[in-house]
């Protein structure tokens, strides 16, 4: 199966946004609404990243503005009710990624960590670039002919050798037609296709009659 060509670097935004511990809050409500963001790094020293304010965390100042917390869980979001800086209000240690891992790992920190934007860091932990939801999804503009043309080399050349497989890519969608006799490699070949990056999703219609679930 082939590796990933895209990592972080290929789609981070490059210019991030940030801030010091000592931002106010207003400078930083001002600071996201200027610049269109759901969420800064926390830098200290030369660049280091040491937490992330984001909206979630800005909130609790008006949840909490008239009611006290009821709920053992919302104590530590009432505790940021106070903060009036960042280091009060920033959640640390900050979710990070690096710009050499993939895409889809980015995706999937994003998931499971339930955030909108991740700060890029070098292994020192300085600041690189930001990455959001929206840059991962840039990888879904790649022209079909490019689509078509890595297919071509990187996953039939190397699954299949010899084996006259065709297919074509609409919108990014991949339908592949032939005859296949080795049944086993059919979900092998739509796993690998899928992985492609900016593939939408995979059709294996093999023999021209015989639809095989990717």
């Amino acid at each position: 199966m082939p590796a990933s060509r895209y990592t972080v670097s290929d789609v981070m935004t490059h210019t991030a946004v940030a801030i010091g511990r000592e931002a106010s809050y207003k400078e930083i409500v001002e600071l996201m609404h200027q610049w269109k963001v759901s969420a800064v790094p926390v830098l200290e020293g030369e660049g280091r990243v040491v937490g992330v304010v984001s909206e979630a965390d800005l909130l609790p100042k008006e949840e909490f503005r008239r009611t006290d917390p009821t709920l053992p869980d919302q104590l530590e979001e009432a505790s940021k009710a106070g903060g009036v800086l960042a280091e009060e209000l920033m959640s640390t240690p900050a979710i990070t990624v690096h710009p050499d891992a993939p895409v889809a790992e980015a995706a999937r920190i994003m998931a499971r960590k339930q955030v909108k934007r991740l700060p890029v860091v070098n292994a020192l932990g300085m600041l690189e670039g930001v990455v959001s939801r929206s840059d991962l999804l840039k990888v879904f503009l790649r022209p079909d002919e490019e689509l078509e043309e890595e297919i071509r080399q990187a996953v039939l050349a190397e699954l299949v050798p010899g084996v006259p497989m065709h297919f074509v890519v609409q919108d990014g969608v991949v339908t592949l037609r032939g005859p296949l006799r080795d049944r086993a490699l059919v979900p092998l070949i739509a796993r690998a296709i899928r992985a492609v990056e900016g593939v939408v999703d995979v059709r294996m219609e093999l023999d021209s009659t015989v639809r095989a679930a990717a």
